[in-house]
């Protein structure tokens, strides 16, 4: 056994068995879990030091590896992907832009330091945009990615923050319009990432295929309803909006989607 589904697998199994005993049984488990985990991360955070002091290289090396990301991220000691922590931050702002009829897009990520916006509805022409810009998204933004410190907005008439400024995406054709099932989701690999499809009528969708819990793949959960659950431990999300309905404000990674005829691209980053 040497691959996160399996191991995820067979934590399932067992957490199904302590599920029927009793309850005071159940607190002598979760206590005994909970024991062992504080013993591993605090194994793990003097781990993670003497790396960082000895040999970073090697500690970036190991938390490519699946699972060690899981765990390491299970135990709060590596943040998720930035591209998922902005869109959590999005999720946070976007209840107050649609409340008054507007909403923000995520346009691109530039690295180190650079994310593109853009404002849609009211916000895209109102006379408040800028403020609404510096003090609600480019706020929500920073508070998840302090690395981010600058945050542009494009394709508006924000010009008072900046103009839009060439990105370093292109579109990839991922499939055809009836490879994609209304009631599954289909999984696909390109460049180096790995995505979902889903499509709703003449709608399509586009998610990374990770869960947000333990980065388990999405494509082995159970699609019902356009909610699709994980198969790892029923975390729910939304597959129209990519909201997750288990956690608030956390949001699966979305990528834009534009079809031509039968053929579907996404636009990914270099």
């Amino acid at each position: 056994m040497n691959n996160l589904e399996e191991l995820v697998q067979d934590i399932n199994r067992f957490e199904a068995i302590i599920a029927n005993w009793d309850e005071s049984q159940r607190c002598v488990a979760v206590g005994l879990k909970s024991a062992i985990e504080a013993l591993h991360k605090a194994a793990l955070t003097n781990l993670i030091k003497s790396l960082k002091q000895e040999n970073l290289s090697a500690l970036r090396h190991a938390v490519d590896d699946e699972i060690v990301y899981a765990v390491l991220l299970y135990h709060n000691l590596v943040k998720p992907p930035l591209s998922e922590r902005i869109q959590t931050a999005l999720a946070e702002i976007r209840p107050s832009l649609q409340s008054h009829s507007g909403d923000v897009e995520l346009v691109a990520i530039k690295p180190p330091d650079t994310v593109e916006i853009k404002l849609t509805g009211t916000c895209s022409n109102c006379a408040s945009s800028s403020l609404t810009l510096t003090q609600g998204v480019e706020q929500a933004i920073k508070k998840h990615c302090p690395e981010i410190t600058k945050i542009v907005a494009v394709n508006n008439t924000l010009s008072s923050i900046s103009s839009a400024i060439p990105t370093d995406t292109y579109w990839l054709r991922v499939a055809n319009i009836n490879e994609i099932s209304e009631h599954q989701v289909l999984a696909v690999r390109i460049e180096n990432k790995n995505i979902i499809l889903h499509r709703q009528g003449e709608n399509i969708s586009c998610y990374h295929n990770s869960c947000s819990h333990l980065g388990f793949p999405l494509d082995k959960g159970k699609v019902e309803n356009r909610i699709i659950t994980c198969a790892s431990h029923q975390f729910q999300y939304d597959l129209r909006t990519g909201e997750c309905l288990t956690v608030p404000d956390i949001s699966l990674q979305s990528y834009e989607v534009r079809v031509k005829g039968e053929k579907v691209y996404v636009k990914v980053q270099k």
